[in-house]
């Protein structure tokens, strides 16, 4: 597959629609297992393409901030709101999905 993955749709864009999904399909469905499904398709998709486009180690390293921001997010949630605090980990994940992956 090489390069960019889902019809043409950035890595990046792929995990933080993994993570605003994620948390979405939970919400709304009620159902936590649910959203997990969502977070961790995304999630591996993404991890193909960061490994495809820019190697083992940074795939390992995008990945490992991309459970970061899950976690993070929650604690986040708690000062300044759910949906604020996954928007704000799912940009900051899309940022460095860019910056060391998506770009080249």
């Amino acid at each position: 597959m090489g390069g960019i993955g889902m019809a043409g749709v950035p890595a990046g864009v792929v995990a933080a629609g993994g993570l605003v999904g994620g948390y979405g399909v939970a919400r709304w469905t009620k159902k936590r297992p649910l959203g997990g499904v969502a977070l961790a398709a995304a999630g591996a998709v993404a991890a193909r393409e960061w490994r495809e486009k820019a190697g083992n180690g940074t795939a390992a390293a995008l990945s490992a901030a991309y459970v970061a921001a899950f976690a993070g997010s929650h604690p986040l949630a708690k000062k300044i709101g759910a949906w604020p605090s996954v928007f704000a980990v799912a940009g900051g994940v899309a940022l460095a999905s860019w910056a060391l992956a998506d770009r080249r």
